[in-house]
């Protein structure tokens, strides 16, 4: 029980370093993952059912979060004019600049200072991916 707390716990304060760094725009992790995997896709757009699969979250999380972003400015939503069953969640130029701004805030605040040694992290990281694989998360 000590571990599943352990490790409950110290995600409860990366979030909420995460919250802290994007609340200046106007991000949750969740929006803030969806802007990047857009960044990251080849053409800044991709199906809504693949985002939800991508990001492993139920469709009405992925369509609630686009929604939220599109209403900022940050994606448009279009049919996909090779499948008009599609829907394409599209990050725009102010949405690109916002991801890479949050980027460089997540990196500085959160990613580079977690508050352990290198090699206690990289023993972190082996240990978590045990932890993983036994879910069949990898």
């Amino acid at each position: 029980m000590a571990a599943v707390t352990s490790i409950v716990r110290a995600q409860q304060i990366l979030f909420g370093r995460i919250d802290a760094t994007l609340k200046p725009f106007a991000l949750s992790f969740a929006r803030y993952e969806i802007l990047m995997v857009l960044t990251f896709s080849s053409r800044g757009s991709m199906p809504m059912s693949r985002l939800g699969s991508r990001l492993q979250v139920h469709p009405a999380s992925v369509t609630s979060a686009v929604e939220r972003l599109e209403g900022q400015g940050f994606v448009s939503r279009e049919p996909d004019a090779e499948d008009r069953r599609k829907v394409l969640a599209t990050i725009t130029e102010t949405g690109r600049a916002i991801a890479l701004s949050a980027t460089e805030a997540l990196n500085e605040h959160v990613f580079t200072s977690v508050g352990i040694s290198a090699g206690e992290t990289t023993q972190l990281i082996s240990v978590l991916e045990i932890l993983r694989r036994s879910a069949d998360d990898f």
